[in-house]
Order: C-alpha cells, then structure tokens, then sequence
C-alpha cells in the first residue's frame, strides 16, 4: 500500500499512529528505556514524513527532528526488541534522505517516493532505494575450540570483538570471510558457515555473521588495523571480564550474540540468528 500516496496521507491521520524522531546526528528520544513516540501534527507532507511500516493496526513513520537526546548505540541494549527494530530502520532511513536528495543519474533534485522508502528523480525517472553495504563478521575457532577477539586502536579502551569487514565489488561473503581475516590477522580458514544477520545503520551496514575455523593459531595482526588479537578459552574470556581486562560489544549486536553463543558451547544459526 506504500505504493498508494492517498493511503500513506491517510495512514498519517489513523487515531493509532505514531512518529520515531531522529536528528541529524542519528539520535532519538528515550525514556525508561523505550523509544519516545510521537503523535502526527499538521497536514501529511512527503518530503519529511516517511513510512516505517505498521506495527499491528498502528502505522509508523519516521522523520526528521531538531534534536534527540540519545544515540542509538548508547541505548540500543536497554531497547525492547520491537522499539530496537523500529529505531534500527528509522536512524537508517533519515540518514539516507538526507544525503540522497540528487539524482545519482542525472543530478536532478529527487523527491521520496513509495512513503519514503524511495526517492524518484523527476528528470530522468531513476528510482533510488537506501543503499545497504553489505559487511562480513566471523566468530574463528582453532582445533582447541578457543575464539579469536580482536581490537582495533578507535574503539573505546578494553574493547574486545570478533573480526569484521566489508565486501568489495565483485566478491561473495565467503571470499570477503577469506581476504579480511587473511588481512587483519594472517589466518587462512576451513568450514566456513552462515550464523545469521543484522541491520546495523552506522551509517548503513548489512552485518552478516559466519563461524569458521582456523587452520593455524599464529597471528598477525596489521599494522593500524588491529591494535590486539588473542585466543581465549572460555575460561580465560570470563576472567578477563570478570576483571574488567576485557570488554564486549552492546548486547544488542551480532557481535556480542555470536560471542555469548560460543561462550555457552551453541555457535550455530539457531543461536545467532
């Protein structure tokens, strides 16, 4: 129905919908723990108001604010999961329209369509979806089943993970799995498999998550990349924790449930994903 510009204006006037503000800097309204929602004021209007979709009979759009008090990854792990997904979809949303006003075709000024979930240049008829850059993070296992963490030198102090990166043209995720890990650390790698995925609008990635094992432990980490890498046993990793030595991604990401998987002997799919 998005497809429908009377039914998106009248979906703004249902008794039941709601408004996700984002800034410009990608920040929204909380308060105890939930997304702020807001009630639709004035007449619809195309150009700010776009459709995130319906949550039960409730419409939901997103649209742009002068200012939020709360920045996605500062909340995303005290967010309800349907309050995650919508904030997920609305901060990638509102930064897509606001660097996607020309056309990539002709440079024409393009204007949303679709509820905003497009943008259509007006001059050569080119329609613009928002562009999802697809990106690999893999938990690796040697043959004594101890998982390899990383750092890189931005992250916040005792920031551990597991390796990621994104695709370049022409590869498939498996071959980016082979070439960032072969890059970020030395490693070659056996039986690769699929763990799961998730949006992840910083500004606009597509995580998808894979297991794979190693076929050697010595590592090398590059230079200005990798700041530290290390395999842990699982009781070395909650020692390390429990001192506070190292630290994990938000309990909202891929990352931390890949990492809570293996700690708990499960990194599969159905764990994952």
């Amino acid at each position: 129905m998005r497809g429908d510009p009377s039914w998106v204006a009248a979906a703004w006037t249902h008794p039941l919908a709601q408004v996700v503000g984002v800034d410009a800097e990608g920040r929204l309204n909380t308060s105890a723990s939930r997304i702020v929602m807001l009630a639709p004021t004035g007449s619809y209007d195309p150009q700010v108001h776009h459709l995130i979709g319906t949550l039960g009979e409730a419409p939901v759009f997103a649209t742009l604010i002068e200012a939020g008090d709360s920045g996605l990854r500062t909340v995303m792990d005290s967010l309800p999961d349907a309050d995650l997904q919508l904030a997920l979809t609305a901060v990638g949303l509102i930064g897509w329209h606001r660097v996607a006003g020309f056309c990539p075709n002709c440079g024409s000024v393009t204007n949303p369509s679709a509820g905003g979930l497009a943008r259509r240049c007006p001059s050569c008829g080119l329609e613009d979806y928002p562009r999802s850059d697809a990106a690999v993070i893999v938990a690796i296992t040697d043959s004594a089943d101890r998982l390899l963490l990383a750092r890189q030198p931005t992250w916040p102090p005792r920031r551990y993970s597991v390796l990621a990166g994104f695709a370049e043209v022409g590869e498939s995720l498996e071959q980016v799995v082979h070439r960032e890990v072969g890059e970020e650390v030395g490693l070659e790698l056996t039986g690769i498999r699929y763990l799961g995925s998730q949006p992840w609008p910083f500004p606009r990635s597509l995580m998808v998550a894979f297991a794979a094992s190693a076929l050697g432990t010595e590592l090398h980490p590059a230079a200005g990349e990798i700041e530290d890498a290390g395999w842990f046993s699982r009781a070395e990793l909650l020692t390390a924790l429990e001192s506070g030595v190292v630290q994990l991604p938000a309990s909202a990401s891929i990352s931390r449930r890949m990492i809570q998987a293996w700690l708990a002997g499960d990194l599969s799919a159905e764990s994952v994903g």
